[in-house]
């Protein structure tokens, strides 16, 4: 099997601001491997949170992969490939996403179909407000009049003025994601002020080690409560159940399209609500999540929305709802002649 892989910055529409950083350029690392004249293709987008980046990817690519001589199974590849990544999430799921997008390729099936996944049952996906010039909010308002969700950035010591500025603009849901940047009183506060301003549920309100204090506002909080930053990997969900009243799995976080439809049964049996995330993303990322998001009950896949170099072409949002493309595989069509690309 053939690995080649390339650097791609992906370029936000406008500065993309959470409670911890600001960007308007995103590196990705697209993965590519080929074998019998088929392209399974794969992204990494990499999370400082988490210690990773571009440049440490790259690095460890070129150092080399081994690959088995002979096409397994899914489940065997990534058991032999992905310990090889030395734990970084965004590059293991890049090879877990290529390889099964080459696989069911291989055995001439739509990758909806591996997961066995009614695609017409695909929720809506929210439209994200990033933190950043509240001036702009009637502008990004505008831009996101398409869908019916919005998904609002806060951590900030003007928050109270955001949401009052897109309320002054429109009354669609929101859903606010915090990205730990709050502490428990302030978050209690937040929570019961956001039950009166239509807002759904609220996002990683405390830093990840107050799981304590999270419970604690559990109690308190008249909205529901859902762990991103607490909920990375299958072991985290049994540990954090409690304090939560729902999870985000994000694909680069969980490092395998087999570990994200395992999070996901495992979330059913503890009876949390389940969405579906996303970093900023080509529709290589977007569009292998999507073939999951039929099975959730909430979706933020957005991430190649907000950008304005996609390269690629494969999921639809329809009247704000996730749509798959056909075709075998992931279904994704490069759109793009800069060198380097497949």
């Amino acid at each position: 099997m053939k690995l080649s892989f390339t650097r791609y910055d992906l370029h936000c529409f406008h500065p993309f601001g959470i409670s911890r950083n600001t960007h308007e350029t995103y590196p990705e690392i697209f993965v590519y491997l080929e074998q019998d004249g088929i392209i399974g293709r794969g992204e990494a987008s990499p999370s400082d949170r988490y210690g990773e980046s571009a440049d440490l990817i790259m690095s460890k690519l070129e150092k080399g992969i081994k690959f088995p001589l002979d096409p397994l199974s899914p489940d065997k590849f990534e058991a032999n490939v992905l310990p090889q990544c030395n734990g970084i999430k965004a590059m293991e799921m890049a090879f877990s996403m290529a390889y099964l997008d080459w696989w069911t390729q291989k055995e001439g099936m739509a990758m909806k179909n591996f997961f066995g996944i009614d695609d017409k049952k695909g929720p809506q996906t929210s439209f994200t407000i990033a933190i950043g010039n509240i001036n702009l909010i009637p502008q990004k308002v505008k831009e996101a009049e398409p869908y019916n969700i919005l998904k609002v950035k806060l951590g900030t010591d003007h928050d109270y003025e955001i949401i009052n500025a897109i309320r002054a603009e429109t009354d669609k849901v929101i859903r606010v994601d915090a990205n730990e940047g709050w502490n428990l009183e302030t978050a209690v506060e937040m929570c019961k002020w956001l039950a009166d301003k239509n807002v759904e549920y609220v996002e990683q309100p405390l830093p990840a080690e107050n799981v304590a204090e999270t419970a604690e506002l559990k109690n308190k909080s008249p909205i529901p409560l859902f762990a991103d930053e607490n909920c990375i990997i299958p072991e985290n969900i049994p540990e954090i159940a409690h304090a939560f009243d729902g999870i985000n799995i994000k694909l680069m976080k969980c490092g395998s399209m087999l570990k994200a439809k395992e999070m996901i049964e495992m979330a059913r049996e503890l009876d949390l609500s389940i969405m579906l995330g996303c970093m900023i993303e080509s529709s290589i990322g977007i569009t292998a999540a999507a073939h999951l998001s039929p099975l959730v009950d909430h979706a933020d896949l957005d991430g190649h929305l907000l950008i304005d170099n996609d390269p690629y072409i494969g999921v639809r949002i329809e009247d704000g709802r996730v749509v798959i493309p056909d075709g075998l595989g992931l279904g994704i069509e490069l759109d793009s002649d800069q060198p380097g690309l497949k």
